[in-house]
């Protein structure tokens, strides 16, 4: 490398092509820069990796020397439709970064997404192949080509800029994490169950439990939360709970108003609910956001009226109907007073799926601007916000009202009369015949507390609608959302239909009305507290997940796991995953094993199938841990002679060209020992490198595609001999080494040269040296195939032009018109192609039948006949000399398999008559 310090270079048109001149990072200082040259920085020449570098032109964009760049950085700036200099995705950014053009590209996420990923097409880095031959084809930058990109014209980034432009323009709509999340989360949490049973939980189980039944369900939710939020900060989030009608049908199940009856007027209000909230879902994320915002102030408004109610004095007829404000009631309501039945589990059973709802952020989460972030701070607010919610209604609507009252203001206490320890007696007021008969007002008999205590009975009405309605909303959206991620997968081939999105944000239309159907049917219904159970059991059973999952992911010490989230820990995880799965048997037992059941068949149907995804899930990585940690522990088991198995390596060259080879090895590898098929490439480096890296992916999938339990390598190298020298040196992993080396029968060694004989032999000579058995395997046929596998591939092609052809005659058939003279011009033009088609199929049947005359018919049948199952007869051993036991093992492993069951040994051996008995095996 050279180094040159002159100020002023004048740029050698046969100069490298990897020369760096360093330029200015601010365009403003250009003429200070001029004037003192002797401060510029030095140049640095790097040395070209090809004569190709030779005779082509390079621009120095030295401040003396930068016009054409100065009209580039003008018009990058005036017009958005040309390139602008600091865009950090075409070439010119690398020119100013850089201070020369390269293909190598800066830090991007697209080229680290997974190849099937739904969230963006992968993106290829530039090889260093590329680099070295192909720069001047992709990113030569001439004076021509600066000045097309100094007056505005095309260049290869413009489409990029343009496209992104574009999709700015009329962009998704993205949402913070306050209107994405803590809304969302909030109105999903807070439901029906705050404004008409929360007064009947507390009256059940007394201010002390009932704290407890809510810290429980929130020790739920908060446990998968933070473990949802490492989930959500691994990497980049895209976008993905149940239908909202359970909500809307038990509001009106409490309502005293009725149209028809209770099950017809859960119908028709239902039903009307439904259609106006997926009218909502359809306009679209931004629509549905505000209408949460609108229903998040009247919510608000209504609990905030409910604690003002509290202060406000009472009167008589709220003081028969049990509200006495904030007198000594906290005293007597903190303990429990069960009844019907009811206890701790049953009553937190009921109270459980009000703390739901902690998805709903994530459920959007490719709607929202920063997913990393606002998921986990807006979900642990909402966590938060909605507990304080819940504790305080709790414990002030049990300071301010008795569990039971009459509702009549003339059961006043009688002079004389014991209270026994009643607060209402005390307060004047006899509510001692609830005892033996029910009464309809308190805190366990009558949902409408809440109204009755608030300052403005209406707004906890339409507080209670606002709840139902926001719950109903955001499932509505988010489940279409979810069902959407999974169908685009293609875990379930059968749902694909369902992948399509519609309009600028991708709205999962199809999903809303399958989400819409299914909501209408279970109002019709008008039955729902029996899928009550199940819906919360789904809720748990989501959560059971996300915390194995967090714990799975964890505990697989994955280098791919590393959330930006640090508050967790794996084992409170899987305390989480534990605590759902008992809480689901706690609400519903027949409920969880339904729920069981379910999932259970899912895993099932997806193990069996083998859906082609790949998300690099945490079971990979364990396998390759459990992997590895057994190959370390057998590195400190020695060998011995009764744990000996044939661990071979095959050289069949690609697995497809010598199956039979392949098909024999394995018999005798399967269930049993390692197979490992090679392949040496000679000649160029560059391009056998190329060629071999190609075929890698494929050749292996071919292996499983087949049911081959079997690795393939290959290396490059200058001679056959150099490469398998390699691979019997280098293959193998600890004790999974190879220690059998599998070849076959050089054929043609009457034909060919001196130097393949002398490398076959050389191979068999190289094996024996590094300490490996041999295995030389012949048949009468031979195994290459290669022959039969391009005829076949010829074969495939005019199969497929004849179908193509056919599907071209069938739909010219179906344009065609029924009657007339163009229709007689039709008929005789499809009679013309019907011709051409004959004379094809003749083609066809032509070569078919010499391709047939030309390749040999048994070579085929000989590739396949290890395949076959084995008729009776003997395998004859001749074990001349003492060899270690591998000539006796082999035939043996043989004969266990269920091809050769049939076979029986015969030995032969040498040795002196009258000694038979004593060397007798």
């Amino acid at each position: 490398m050279s180094m040159n310090n002159s100020p002023n270079v004048c740029l050698d048109p046969n100069a490298n092509r990897f020369q760096v001149n360093i330029i200015n990072e601010s365009h403003d200082n250009n003429e200070a820069s001029q004037e003192d040259v002797s401060s510029d920085p030095p140049h640095y020449e790097e040395t070209s990796f090809t004569d190709e570098a030779h005779n082509r032109l390079r621009i120095s964009y030295r401040p003396g020397k930068r016009e054409l760049y100065d009209n580039f950085l003008q018009n990058g700036e005036k017009t958005e439709a040309t390139l602008h200099p600091y865009d950090t995705h075409t070439k010119m950014y690398y020119l100013q970064t850089f201070g020369h053009n390269t293909v190598d590209p800066v830090p991007k996420i697209d080229y680290y997404r997974n190849t099937g990923s739904i969230s963006g097409n992968k993106l290829n880095r530039p090889s260093l192949l590329e680099i070295h031959e192909q720069l001047a084809k992709n990113i030569a930058v001439s004076t021509g080509s600066v000045e097309r990109v100094a007056n505005g014209e095309s260049t290869a980034g413009d489409e990029t800029v343009v496209s992104k432009e574009e999709e700015n323009k009329t962009g998704f709509v993205k949402f913070g994490w306050v209107k994405g999340v803590l809304v969302r989360c909030m109105l999903n949490i807070w439901g029906v169950m705050l404004f008409i049973r929360l007064s009947w939980i507390v009256g059940q189980a007394g201010i002390g439990l009932g704290i407890i039944v809510i810290g429980l369900s929130v020790v739920v939710t908060t446990l998968t939360g933070i473990s949802m939020s490492a989930i959500c900060t691994n990497g980049v989030v895209r976008g993905g709970k149940k239908t909202g009608s359970n909500n809307i049908s038990y509001c009106f199940q409490e309502s005293d108003t009725l149209m028809v009856d209770d099950s017809n007027d859960i119908r028709i209000i239902g039903t009307i609910t439904v259609v106006c909230l997926l009218g909502i879902s359809v306009a679209g994320m931004e629509w549905e956001a505000k209408a949460q915002v609108i229903l998040l102030v009247v919510l608000l408004i209504a609990i905030a009226n409910f604690f003002i109610g509290t202060v406000i004095p009472t009167n008589n007829e709220k003081k028969a109907r049990g509200f006495f404000n904030y007198q000594s009631i906290f005293a007597e309501n903190f303990g429990p007073g069960f009844r019907s039945g009811e206890g701790f589990f049953s009553v937190f059973a009921i109270f459980f799926p009000a703390a739901t709802g902690i998805l709903a952020g994530a459920n959007i989460s490719g709607d929202l601007e920063d997913p990393q972030s606002a998921i986990p701070k807006g979900t642990m607010l909402a966590i938060l916000i909605t507990t304080a919610a819940y504790i305080g209604v709790a414990i002030c609507v049990a300071s301010c009202v008795v569990r039971d009252a009459t509702g009549n203001v003339n059961d006043t206490v009688v002079p004389g009369m014991s209270c026994n320890g009643s607060f209402a007696c005390s307060l004047g007021y006899d509510f001692s015949r609830c005892a033996s008969q029910p009464c309809d007002y308190g805190l366990m008999n009558n949902f409408q507390v809440m109204s009755m205590v608030s300052g403005f009975g209406p707004l906890i009405t339409a507080g209670i609608f606002s709840a139902t309605l926001s719950s109903a909303l955001a499932s509505l959206v988010s489940a279409p959302k979810v069902f959407q991620a999974l169908c685009k997968d293609n875990v379930y081939k059968g749902l694909h239909f369902f992948a399509k999105g519609y309009g600028k944000n991708n709205e999962p239309i199809r999903g809303y009305v399958l989400t819409f159907v299914i909501a209408m049917a279970f109002i019709l219904i008008a039955e729902l507290n029996t899928i009550a159970p199940i819906i919360s059991n789904f809720f748990l059973a989501s959560y059971a997940l996300i915390n194995f999952s967090c714990f799975h992911a964890s505990y697989a010490k994955s280098p791919g796991w590393r959330p930006a989230f640090r508050y967790y820990n794996m084992w409170v995880s899987l305390f989480g995953a534990l605590l759902c799965c008992g809480v689901m048997f706690v609400i519903n037992w027949w409920a969880a094993l339904i729920t069981y059941a379910i999932e259970l068949f899912l895993y099932i149907y997806v193990t069996y199938k083998k859906p082609e995804v790949n998300w690099g899930s945490s079971t990979q990585a364990l396998y390759y841990v459990n992997a590895l940690d057994s190959a370390l522990a057998l590195t400190t088991v020695e060998d011995h002679v009764k744990n000996f198995r044939p661990q071979c390596i095959a050289l069949t060259g690609a697995p497809m060209i010598r199956p039979a080879l392949l098909d024999i090895t394995h018999t005798f590898t399967k269930n049993n020992g390692l197979c490992i098929c090679c392949e040496v490439y000679t000649g160029p480096r560059k391009l056998c490198v190329k060629e071999m890296n190609s075929g890698m992916a494929k050749k292996q999938a071919w292996l499983t595609k087949n049911k081959r339990k079997a690795f393939y390598a290959a290396v490059a190298a200058d001679s056959f001999r150099d490469g398998v020298k390699s691979l019997l040196q280098a293959s193998g992993l600890g004790r999974m080494k190879p220690n059998t080396l599998v070849i076959g029968f050089k054929k043609d060694w009457r034909n060919a040269t001196a130097t393949q004989v002398e490398n076959y032999v050389g191979v068999i000579h190289d094996a024996f040296d590094f300490e490996l058995g041999m295995i030389i395997v012949r048949i009468s046929q031979g195994f290459d195939i290669s022959q039969v596998l391009q005829v076949q591939e010829e074969l495939e092609k005019l199969e497929q032009e004849r179908l193509a052809l056919e599907a071209t005659i069938k739909e010219n058939d179906f344009e065609e018109g029924k009657s007339g003279i163009c229709g007689f011009f039709r008929k005789a033009t499809t009679l013309d192609i019907s011709k051409h088609e004959t004379k094809k199929e003749s083609t066809i049947n032509t070569m078919q039948s010499m391709h047939v005359g030309e390749f040999n018919q048994k070579l085929l049948e000989a590739s396949t006949q290890f395949q076959k199952k084995q008729g009776k007869g003997t395998i004859d051993i001749w074990w001349l000399f003492d060899d270690g036991g591998l000539t006796i093992l082999i035939p043996y492993i043989l004969t266990i398999r269920k091809k050769w069951k049939n076979c029986k040994l015969r030995i032969f051996t040498g040795g002196k008559v009258n000694r038979i008995e004593e060397e007798k095996l």
